[in-house]
């Protein structure tokens, strides 16, 4: 599974939207419409998902799906 695969399954989850709607252009806010509290929750399981620690600093400057996916290729290839 693509780290964007895992991230469009949570965000699915979470805000129960199709995952055709996901692109990686989209933006959690505006076009998803997730609100602060999905946000935190969607990290938390993408935390528990890669096994990683998103900082609080890091996660205000995720705002489009492409982000989130940059981010954690980026985390894991560290590891």
């Amino acid at each position: 599974m693509s780290v964007l695969d895992g991230v469009k399954e949570i965000i699915v989850e979470i805000l129960d939207i199709p995952a055709e709607e996901i692109k990686p252009e989209s933006s959690l806010k505006e076009d998803l419409e997730a609100d602060s509290l999905d946000i935190v929750e969607m990290l938390m399981q993408l935390e528990d998902k890669f096994g990683l620690q998103i900082p609080e600093s890091t996660a205000e400057n995720l705002l489009t799906v492409k982000d989130v996916v940059e981010y954690l290729e980026k985390r894991l290839q560290e590891k």
